[in-house]
């Protein structure tokens, strides 16, 4: 939090004006959002745009953080600063977790796409081994005892060649429960897989 300067600097003490804002803001007048809005609505989207490099990040942000200031008014204390530096904050805070956030996806759609490669082709070829053809036996079976709402989202997602995004709209779930599906289920392929039976063995050689 910046310091409150004594001198009465206008991006750290509260003036006049932000009082009053303020203090509609707490009463619920939805004007004073407008006007808050008009006023840092700018600063906010500059602040996320910095930390995201993304316009419609900075817009999701903007959005989060006005959201905030219209359902909990009281979070803001203009003893501690000005509503100018409490914004800032604020914006600059949820925009570095949309920034983990969008490495925390990039993780989990790498783990997802390595789990992928575990899994064979599943139309096998006249010249494949037999071990080949067990795999992609195995494949069809596991594929086939997944629950019916993880075997939608790989269909979509690995045999129709859509995104997982793309794979909710036409489910008609949220994205995340699509992901979530999408991700159990290549755990649950990529377990199955990961030791097929020895045909040799099997023969008893």
């Amino acid at each position: 939090m910046v310091p409150v300067q004594p001198t009465g600097s206008s991006t750290s003490v509260p003036s006049a004006a932000d009082t009053e804002l303020h203090r509609r803001l707490v009463y619920g007048d939805e004007s004073a959002l407008t006007e808050a809005y008009r006023i840092y609505g700018g600063l906010v989207r500059g602040v996320a745009a910095r930390v995201t490099r993304s316009p419609v990040a900075a817009e999701d942000v903007a959005q989060e953080v006005f959201a905030q200031l219209w359902s909990r008014p009281y979070a803001f204390d203009a003893r501690r600063g000005s509503l100018r530096t409490w914004l800032s904050l604020l914006a600059h805070r949820r925009a570095v977790d949309w920034v983990r956030g969008e490495a925390r996806h990039r993780k989990h759609r790498h783990a997802d796409d390595s789990a992928l490669h575990a899994i064979p082709d599943a139309g096998p070829g006249p010249d494949e081994t037999v071990v080949d053809r067990e795999r992609a036996l195995l494949l069809h079976t596991a594929l086939a005892e997944l629950p019916q709402p993880q075997r939608e989202v790989v269909h979509l997602a690995y045999f129709a060649g859509r995104t997982y995004r793309q794979a909710a709209a036409e489910l008609g779930i949220p994205e995340g429960t699509a992901k979530t599906r999408l991700r159990t289920a290549l755990r649950t392929l990529a377990e199955s897989l990961a030791d097929p039976p020895d045909p040799a063995l099997e023969r008893g050689a």
